[in-house]
């Protein structure tokens, strides 16, 4: 084996085994065998393109063309035009697999189900990093570059797996490139000359051997002394954490977004149990469990503020803004959480007071949340939770006031660029009410007025842009509906935020309820001076409007139906039923057609034109991508035909006597010719011992061995005679010996002969020679300037 197939070979497999850290982060590891397969096509492909006489800057783009065109035919085949060549359908279906594999990582925590637009990703990830070390270490003979897109992808790998850096990720990692630095110095020592091996008898070992046991010494200090060192998390394996255990506060991490995972819970495939739970409430049927608030609107989403973790206090502070003269009812509820759910906050009644669960556990006081330390999940906890029940009277909440300074000025921050519209249409809802609290339940009827719609194939988003469509078109789901309703709210100056947890569940009888996956729930909290938090319900048909909200005052006559400055067209207001009955898993999957995607009538009026755009740009490359392919045949087609000519004229023809450039030209022919059919030249052999070398070679018979004999004999009298005889009918015997090789050959090298024939190395090499006879013009150039302007 020769050292640059040494160097293909151990390229893909330290990409390989690079590639086994990726594993962790998927539920099945299938996509890995398509993945390797993609690796070992991409050092085919480039093994079969720097055969060819081709500069290394076409190698590399014409690799990865190949290797994506296999993604395509291996992810997308149904989508090909004929089932070979890439169209527009075949790029709507990888866009559309692409965006369902970033909706999986999006969505779920690790490890995450193996949908095919994340193993796509994956697989399409590891391609190009394959096609990346390939390219540096063959290539461009820069094997220690290498490392770095390795390096690359087992930072994405060990970063992203909860266990964090293990020796088992490591292992082949370090490994694999060991492996590749040891072909690269191989490849070196070749290309000096002879490889020095030493000699026993003096002592000494080759060069090699003290290359492995290098590199074998450092692996083994990487792995071994990041455990003799006291600090933790300092070296590439092991797993470090940064929270600690004393009294002090710390930052709050989060790993999952909690509208991407209630978006999650909602559109997944199971209503499964998330948890039960048993309470004393009398009012059960009402209570919702909090996970947690987010309290920070920037006009791209609603989201976590940066506040502490304290200590778990034994018991809870007050309430925020919890007066004296509200009812508050004392209540314990015992949770049991299924393996279904895995979250780091703790779904609880709010206001908790006091929290009895096992593990590590800290408080956010800001929301009144308990976090999980330390990485801690909560599936399979069981826990009690002692609560308030605030019931306070319409007649309280009319009176409340207005909140502390200090308190609105964080509560009713609003973005520097919230479309007007918000506003104007909070203020036509609530247009003739006096204070907060009327204010708020005519935004929580309006909302559950007929003229608000239900439905999961909204994306999932809650910022300015997302609330200025929703009141467009008026159709979502409770994110939309309680997103929107608290930043109304803070244009009409309540304290608002949005709350994150679940509805009450399923009455299973004596004070026990099973909470699913459906119940996954959003809905606003707005503050009240004297009552605290309270929570409203916007989103019809789900959760239940809570006791204190359904007393309502005399509307104003135009409130319900006032629309706001953006007026839903007919159109608009169509479109959200046309795709109701799709949901986002079905749309996932590829179940609902064209059924559910978005399109204004600027694209609609545009798409033929793109369509026929993206025809002929895939025609056009794949077009220059046959082009290149067929390069080498077609060059050496017409050297063919300029050596030995066509037509009755030919050179070397019976009656023709040929030129010693003919002769010459005729002998370069019989030496490609055999070169092609696996017979390579030796430029140390005279043009008889070269014919020789080939008769016995390329199992020639008497009659093409007698032809090449010929034609070598014309060759050494052209180059060492001194008056060569004359010469004609070469043509003719070079073909004859060409027949007798191609019989010879087998129809596998017939074939590597016509279309991959080796001998076209020498367009490269003509190539190169003009390129470097080109940068040598360049660079003369100032002196031959200097020269010019001195001599004037």
């Amino acid at each position: 084996m020769t050292t640059r197939a040494k160097l293909t070979l151990y390229s893909a497999l330290a990409t390989a085994l690079t590639t086994l850290c990726l594993t962790p982060l998927v539920a099945q590891s299938a996509w890995y065998l398509a993945a390797a397969v993609q690796i070992i096509a991409v050092a085919a492909v480039g093994a079969g393109l720097r055969r060819l006489a081709l500069s290394r800057v076409l190698v590399v783009p014409l690799q990865l063309l190949a290797v994506l065109y296999l993604l395509m035919f291996l992810t997308v085949a149904s989508s090909l035009t004929g089932g070979v060549l890439p169209g527009p359908r075949a790029i709507d279906a990888v866009g559309t697999l692409v965006a369902d594999g970033v909706a999986t990582i999006r969505d779920y925590t690790i490890p995450a189900p193996a949908s095919p637009g994340l193993r796509l990703i994956l697989i399409g990830s590891v391609t190009l990093v394959a096609v990346l070390v390939d390219a540096l270490a063959v290539t461009f003979r820069r094997a220690a570059v290498a490392g770095l897109p390795l390096l690359a992808l087992y930072s994405v790998g060990t970063g992203l797996n909860p266990a964090g850096h293990s020796w088992a990720w490591f292992l082949p990692t370090a490994v694999g490139y060991l492996l590749l630095l040891f072909a690269e110095g191989q490849d070196r020592l070749s290309r000096w000359g002879r490889i020095f091996h030493g000699t026993a008898r003096h002592g000494s070992r080759s060069l090699s051997h003290n290359g492995h046991l290098v590199g074998l010494l450092a692996l083994v200090c990487a792995l071994v002394l990041p455990g003799l060192v006291p600090q933790g998390s300092l070296g590439l394996i092991g797993k470090g954490s940064g929270a600690g255990h004393g009294s002090g506060s710390a930052g709050r991490i989060t790993s999952l977004n909690p509208v991407v995972a209630l978006t999650a819970s909602l559109n997944r495939p199971g209503n499964v149990e998330m948890f039960s739970y048993t309470t004393d409430a009398s009012n059960a049927s009402q209570m919702y469990l909090r996970i947690n608030a987010l309290d920070d609107f920037d006009g791209v989403e609603w989201k976590y503020s940066d506040q502490p973790l304290q200590p778990l206090p034994t018991t809870f502070p007050a309430p925020e803004g919890l007066g004296s003269g509200v009812p508050v009812t004392p209540v314990s509820t015992n949770v049991t959480i299924s393996d279904s759910l895995s979250t780091d906050t703790l779904p609880m009644p709010y206001p908790a007071d006091t929290v009895t669960v096992p593990g590590r556990w800290r408080y956010e006081p800001g929301t009144r949340t308990v976090v999980a330390d330390n990485g801690q999940q909560s599936n399979g906890l069981k826990y009690r939770v002692d609560s308030l029940d605030i019931e306070p009277s319409p007649a309280q909440l009319r009176s409340a006031g207005e909140a502390p300074a200090d308190f609105a000025q964080k509560y009713l921050g609003l973005p520097q660029g919230l479309p007007p519209v918000v506003a104007e249409t909070a203020r036509r809802v609530t247009a003739g009410k006096n204070d907060a609290y009327d204010r708020a339940v005519a935004l929580q009827n309006w909302f559950n007025s007929p003229d608000f719609h239900y439905s999961l194939s909204v994306p999932a988003a809650t910022g300015s842009d997302a609330i200025v469509r929703f009141l467009r078109e008026r159709t979502g789901f409770c994110v939309h509906f309680a997103a929107t309703m608290a930043a109304m709210a803070r244009t009409l100056g309540i304290p608002a935020r949005v709350a994150i947890g679940f509805a009450p569940g399923t009455d299973q009888g004596n004070g026990r309820y099973v909470v699913h996956a459906q119940d996954y729930h959003a809905w606003p909290e707005l503050f009240f001076p004297g009552s605290g938090w309270l929570r409203f319900e916007p989103t019809p048909s789900r959760g239940v409007t809570p006791s204190y909200s359904q007393e309502r005052t005399a509307p104003a006559p135009s409130a319900p139906s006032e629309q706001p400055t953006a007026t839903p067209t007919a159109s608009a207001s169509a479109a959200p039923s046309a795709d109701g009955g799709c949901k986002a898993q079905q749309r996932r999957a590829g179940d609902c057609g064209d059924q559910g995607k978005p399109a204004s009538r600027a694209s609609t009026a545009s798409a033929p034109w793109r369509v026929g755009g993206q025809t002929l740009a895939c025609a056009a490359a794949g077009l220059l991508v046959l082009a290149l392919l067929a390069t080498p045949m077609l060059w050496r087609v017409r050297q063919r035909r300029r050596r030995l000519g066509t037509g009755r004229h030919q050179p070397g023809g019976p009656s023709a006597r040929m030129t010693d450039q003919q002769v010459l030209a005729a002998w370069e022919e019989l030496i490609d010719t055999a070169w092609d059919l696996g017979v390579p030249p030796d430029e140390a052999r005279t043009p008889r011992r070269a014919a020789q070398r080939i008769a016995e070679a390329g199992q020639l018979d008497e009659s093409a061995a007698a032809a090449a004999g010929r034609v070598a004999l014309a060759a050494e009298q052209v180059l060492y005679a001194r008056l060569p005889q004359p010469q004609s009918g070469l043509g003719a015997d070079v073909r004859t010996t060409a027949a007798g090789l191609r019989a010879a050959a087998g129809r596998r090298g017939r074939a590597r002969a016509v279309l991959l024939p080796p001998s076209s190395a020498r367009l490269r090499w003509r190539n190169q020679e003009r390129t470097a006879a080109a940068r040598d013009a360049v660079a003369r150039l100032p002196t031959r300037l200097t020269a010019v302007f001195r001599r004037r």
